[in-house]
């Protein structure tokens, strides 16, 4: 009996004083107040806004018979109905099962020139 309470004292007295140096050791790793001061409004200066930046022209493709064109806003431009995926290296054609979901990222005046690049026909 007085073994288990020796051993229960020396196990409270190892765990206070574990305790008191995690206490110790945090105080002394708290940053100093001079962390926490507030800089004088009048030495601080503001960078200049940088200029605002000029939009490039919208201009039209420099050969209207290019066989592709990249899509506007996520649709194909009119007269470029054949949309083409990267990814799958498939293209779709108007009302084809997954023409209005497909996001196209090559447009197509044709199919012809769809597989003319690679590109095979949507099975479905």
């Amino acid at each position: 009996m007085r073994c288990r309470r020796r051993i229960r004292w020396i196990f409270l007295l190892a765990l206070a004083g574990g305790g008191a140096a995690l206490l110790v050791r945090s105080r002394r790793a708290l940053p100093s107040t001079a962390f926490f001061d507030v800089p004088d409004p009048a030495a601080v200066t503001v960078p200049p806004a940088p200029a605002p930046a000029v939009a490039a022209p919208v201009t039209e493709p420099a050969d209207p018979a290019a066989p592709w064109v990249a899509p506007v806003d996520g649709q194909c431009p009119e007269g470029y109905p054949v949309k083409a995926n990267d990814n799958s290296g498939i293209y779709h054609l108007p009302g084809g099962r997954f023409y209005d979901r497909t996001v196209p990222e090559r447009c197509y005046a044709s199919a012809e020139g769809a597989e003319a690049d690679g590109y095979r026909r949507a099975k479905a």
